[in-house]
């Protein structure tokens, strides 16, 4: 007989950090704006945002940084000020900032080593990671030069022709 566990002993769904209101509303804010996101994955990114925020707290002073999904929860989970100030307060016990990063800080997340070293922080704090949703960095740290919004990147995501963010087309690119 064989008894596969849905998560190791002693370790903490993320999920459960998040008041359910509050993954409600960031669930559906994420599928609102990235359409390509069905509810699951939603609900399982900010799971995983939570996780990440966790792990700061037993991991002071180490450079922890967001795979490309965890960065969308993270921004959405912001854009709540209330909600993610008192998340920060409850679970962290201080604001979380979110700092940009750029290659010339020295800083090269590309490499892996710093995703590795998160997923690491993650699995020492006690919590679940869902290794689905850590496949790769996001390009900054504890942002807005290298996230998945700055506009740069939203330009590089959307096809021609799709509206900017507040309903403002985007120019077709020239022929």
């Amino acid at each position: 007989m064989t008894i596969a566990l849905e998560r190791p002993v002693g370790t903490t769904d993320p999920a459960t950090l998040v008041d359910p209101e509050v993954m409600g509303r960031l669930t559906a804010r994420i599928t609102k704006e990235h359409t390509a996101i069905d509810e699951p994955m939603a609900r399982r990114i900010v799971a995983q945002t939570a996780a990440f925020l966790a792990a700061s707290v037993h991991s002071p002073g180490q450079r922890l940084v967001p795979s490309k999904l965890v960065d969308i929860g993270w921004h959405t989970f912001i854009l709540h000020t209330v909600d993610y100030a008192a998340f920060c307060d409850r679970v962290v016990g201080r604001f979380v900032h979110h700092v940009p990063e750029t290659e010339a800080d020295g800083h090269d997340s590309k490499t892996g080593e710093p995703l590795r070293n998160t997923v690491a922080a993650l699995t020492a704090a006690g919590l679940t990671v869902d290794h689905d949703l850590w496949p790769s960095s996001a390009d900054c740290g504890q942002c807005h030069a290298g996230c998945h919004d700055s506009p740069k990147k939203q330009a590089a995501l959307r096809p021609p022709g799709d509206p900017l963010p507040g309903g403002r087309p985007r120019e077709r690119p020239a022929r």
